[in-house]
């Protein structure tokens, strides 16, 4: 009976799916990963007449602050689209191989956020943070302070730095840091920026920096599922 039930449960998921008229792209309808512990399927809204309401809904903002964000932030990170972040959470995030990271402020974190993300605010990697709470945040994406460094790795680090080939050099050690896809509201916001530069300048390695620059705005343009976290 059991049986009877998970089967008869799969073929009515399976015909949801298949009666899906608007997919992620052809044959994919959704993406799956956990949030705070529970399952969650990305999709689009269904309703093909949905329109956006709120502030996500404005073409304009003053500037500053508010101001078109550059399609390359910095030399060697990678900007990517809404597919490649569902790549990512589908390949590396649900393998425990990479951070998504919503880099806003926790007020902008509570009103909705991507399944998947973590919020580290992007104030915690600046060179004015408390350093106990900068180790805390980095510790999260894989990277601890050096016990100890060699007076040549100093100095090629430091000939580097002075090159522009690279930072300076650095007290953390880089060697188990995980990749990262950080983003904000949109084009418009800096804050996921200022979290990539800080990053580079405390000599976190670019080409495992992805900077998704549509962040929640075009996330919401094209109705993928937000979550409110939960006792926010």
């Amino acid at each position: 009976m059991r049986f009877l039930a998970m089967a008869a449960g799969l073929f009515f998921c399976a015909a949801s799916v298949q009666a899906l008229e608007v997919n992620i792209r052809e044959g994919l309808p959704y993406v799956s990963t956990i949030h705070d512990g529970k399952a969650v399927e990305i999709r689009r809204i269904q309703d093909q007449d949905h329109l956006l309401t709120g502030g996500f809904s404005k073409t304009s903002r003053k500037c500053p602050p508010f101001c078109i964000q550059p399609a390359q932030v910095a030399p060697g990170v990678t900007t990517v689209g809404e597919l490649e972040v569902l790549r990512f959470i589908e390949k590396k995030l649900n393998r425990g191989k990479g951070i998504l990271i919503d880099a806003r402020t926790p007020s902008w974190y509570k009103k909705g956020t991507i399944p998947g993300s973590v919020n580290i605010p992007f104030t915690r990697f600046g060179d004015d943070q408390d350093d106990a709470v900068k180790a805390a945040a980095l510790a999260k994406l894989g990277v601890t302070r050096k016990t100890s460094s060699s007076f040549l790795e100093d100095a090629m680090a430091s000939l580097k730095g002075m090159l522009g080939n690279g930072p300076g050099s650095s007290e953390w050690d880089f060697s188990k840091a995980k990749e990262l896809t950080l983003w904000c509201n949109g084009m418009w916001c800096g804050q996921s920026p200022h979290a990539i530069h800080a990053l580079l300048d405390l000599g976190y390695p670019a080409e495992k920096i992805h900077y998704y620059r549509g962040g929640m705005q075009d996330w919401k343009i094209l109705g993928l599922t937000v979550i409110v976290p939960a006792g926010k």
